[in-house]
């Protein structure tokens, strides 16, 4: 089985699926995630997605308008993040207040799908793909009792469902049809014998060999930033968690590491700081990356 290397997916998302000729590969890729066919309508660009050359963030995000007029908001995360599910709930949240304007029937909301690819260790033991929906509420005093939210809104299934993918514990196996494209959230490649909806597409619009040299050294610094950020992190993990370890010896082991980790981050967070200011980036874009105070960044 030949394997060809094409552009990793996060940056296509960010930067190249835009033509409504490429929909394609997103419509396929959620239609053997969701399990029924899709057809991608139009894509809306983030606040936070914006394509600039300063952009060093080393997350994604995006929303699709889909056939039925329901939306699937991406986020994309490549290093751990304490806020990881509060922008996921907000991105959700925002995603269905904007469909509703002042004064508007709310019977016009769509629903939404959050579709959520987390590139680091989030506690999971063996599995890579999670689903989860909140259908009703359950009785307190007897569980076997709910209440549907569906029961007796015309509405229809309007409430979010939540997908969160993680490619690094993915192991290989191929379980479906969206495996596949687990397999090239994983590894960027894409096989010969993949037959799963809108990866032959992706396998000859994302080829690497047909980027030119201009395309390709965009790319190879997204790559290099996302990158960089990364190091940056697991260096201040490994120097807090020694750290922690020799404090901890004094003043009790787990209290030790705990601090020696907050210090590392903060360490961390001021470099991340120091080489975004460098790089000529606005000091509150910084301050929303790092959450360090304008001040602070200023005083750099």
């Amino acid at each position: 089985m030949e394997e060809r290397t094409i552009i990793s997916f996060d940056y296509a998302i960010k930067y190249l699926l835009r033509d409504k000729a490429d929909f394609g590969i997103l419509s396929g890729f959620l239609t053997e995630l969701l399990g029924r066919e899709i057809v991608v309508v139009s894509i809306m660009e983030s606040e936070s997605n914006k394509a600039d050359p300063k952009d060093k963030t080393n997350r994604v995000d995006l929303k699709a308008r889909i056939d039925g007029g329901e939306l699937a908001v991406f986020e994309f995360q490549f290093h751990q993040a304490v806020d990881f599910f509060g922008r996921v709930l907000y991105g959700v949240s925002k995603a269905i207040i904007e469909q509703v304007s002042a004064g508007d029937d709310i019977y016009g909301i769509k629903k939404v799908y959050s579709i959520n690819i987390a590139y680091y260790d989030m506690g999971a033991e063996r599995d890579y793909l999670f689903h989860g929906k909140f259908d009703g509420c359950k009785g307190v005093h007897y569980n076997n009792e709910i209440i549907g939210f569906n029961a007796f809104d015309e509405s229809g299934d309007i409430h979010p469902e939540y997908y969160l993918i993680m490619p690094k514990k993915f192991d290989g196996k191929m379980r479906s049809l969206f495996d596949e494209w687990v397999y090239v959230l994983q590894t960027s490649t894409v096989r010969d014998d993949f037959t799963a909806a809108g990866i032959a597409e992706a396998k000859v619009k994302l080829d690497l060999l047909r980027m030119s040299p201009d395309e390709r050294k965009r790319y190879e610094t997204y790559l290099a930033n996302r990158s960089s950020v990364n190091s940056a992190l697991y260096t201040s993990e490994l120097k807090g968690h020694a750290k922690g370890l020799a404090e901890g010896k004094a003043e009790g082991l787990a209290e030790g590491m705990e601090k020696g980790k907050a210090e590392g981050l903060a360490e961390a967070r001021m470099e991340i700081a120091r080489n975004l200011k460098a790089s000529g980036m606005d000091a509150g874009e910084i301050a929303k990356i790092t959450k360090l105070t304008v001040s602070e960044i200023v005083g750099l």
